[in-house]
């Protein structure tokens, strides 16, 4: 008989669950019950708005690709990967999908928040890049050198072995980071790749590039569904997150508490986000379609809760602090507040994919919220960041320990 119990937490880890999760906090929010945050649903047209604008000075054709880690490695126009991939002559198709996934998965995995001041000197230009972009291209360049491989003769991978032996010091090498260059959690990275190696080897994988095989297998008509994505995702990476709740056995990983949150049973209370785990599917599904293997359903995953898309629902006053102080202070992942902030986030970046579609004249289908995003949210986050901040950091300080954001 199936334990009802176990069920209830498994649907945490769906995409369903997020979004109902979220949507119970915005009627929290929208009601005056939060504990940190109001929300002001009259400026979301003008937040539309200038996510619209956005998007059409990004991509005036309205040509919009997915917000995934494949953007992160053009520079100036010039498609890294696609050079690398050209360089390394793989096989056939599959081939260059395993690798894909891969690199992908490792970069992801990789690209918690950076911090200010940390830049990544690209070889080929000398420019100075950071954030994602930094940290993908650096990425890039230590999947090319063979860091990620424990066979110097194929270096175009990541394997078990290689990510179970890599260290905090090659790890913070290959960032350039040291004490002038300084990057968040390179420690906390580098474990995270660990355990990383350590599961795909408890699960009988060998790399990461293995989920392209199993992906490609179960597209038996040559489609694949995105919240099947995520759920092989969840269930592959849920043991490499550290510290988090395990509820009656499930690891539940980017999920958290919010006293005010409901649910029946060992599920009452929880917030799911899953973060890190959806913007890795947004960027496999890519590596499927070159193979020719169509995805759908792909508006079924939700917008992503981190600083650049809740930064501009708090930029814009969609949202707003009940406490000015709490702005001075660093917040814990785990703080009432932080939680609050992320499933706002996501409840709130559904009421703006669908305000810029019905701008545009556009279904869920031509302008799923990937592409709202990568347009978009996390561009328009970034904007008006720099036009309230010099820095151009986010609008709170979140103490990270280089996992969630």
């Amino acid at each position: 008989m199936p334990d009802r119990n176990s069920e209830a937490v498994r649907a945490l880890l769906k995409p369903a669950a997020v979004r109902a999760r979220a949507h119970e906090m915005l009627e929290l929010g929208r009601a005056g019950r939060l504990l940190h945050f109001t929300v002001h649903p009259e400026r979301l047209e003008a937040c539309a708005d200038y996510v619209l604008d956005t998007i059409r000075a990004n991509y005036p054709t309205l040509d919009i690709p997915f917000h995934a880690r494949w953007r992160h490695f053009v520079l100036d126009g010039d498609d890294r990967w696609r050079k690398l991939a050209a360089e390394a002559d793989f096989p056939d198709a599959h081939a260059r999908g395993r690798a894909a996934y891969d690199l992908a998965i490792v970069s992801v995995l990789l690209d918690a928040g950076a911090g200010a001041d940390w830049r990544y000197r690209d070889g080929a230009t000398g420019r100075a890049i950071g954030r994602s972009e930094g940290l993908a291209l650096a990425s890039l360049d230590m999947f090319a050198a063979g860091l990620f491989s424990s066979d110097p003769a194929d270096p175009y991978r990541a394997d078990a072995k290689g990510l179970k032996r890599l260290d905090a010091a090659a790890l913070a090498q290959g960032f350039q980071a040291g004490p002038g260059n300084l990057l968040l959690a390179v420690e906390g990275r580098a474990a995270l790749l660990n355990r990383l190696g350590e599961e795909l080897e408890r699960q009988g994988l060998g790399r990461p590039g293995a989920l392209f095989d199993r992906f490609a297998a179960a597209a038996e008509t040559g489609t694949v569904r995105a919240p099947c994505l995520l759920g092989e995702v969840l269930g592959t990476f849920g043991g490499i997150w550290p510290s988090r709740l395990t509820v009656t056995g499930v690891p539940l990983g980017d999920s958290w508490r919010h006293p005010l949150i409901g649910g029946e049973g060992p599920s009452a209370g929880l917030v799911p986000f899953h973060k890190l785990s959806q913007w890795l599917t947004y960027s496999l599904i890519e590596p499927l379609q070159w193979a020719g293997i169509s995805v759908v359903d792909v508006d079924d995953l939700t917008g992503l809760p981190e600083y650049r898309n809740g930064g501009l629902l708090l930029d814009s006053g969609v949202i707003a602090l009940k406490h000015e102080a709490d702005r001075t202070k660093a917040h814990e992942v785990s703080s009432a507040l932080v939680v609050e902030w992320r499933a706002l986030t996501v409840a709130l970046l559904d009421a703006i994919g669908a305000a810029v579609r019905e701008r545009l004249g556009r279904t869920p289908e031509d302008l799923p919220l990937a592409k709202v995003l990568e347009g978009g949210t996390w561009a328009a986050g970034r904007r008006i960041a720099r036009e309230k901040r010099v820095d151009g950091g986010p609008p709170l300080a979140i103490v990270s320990d280089g996992t969630v954001f």
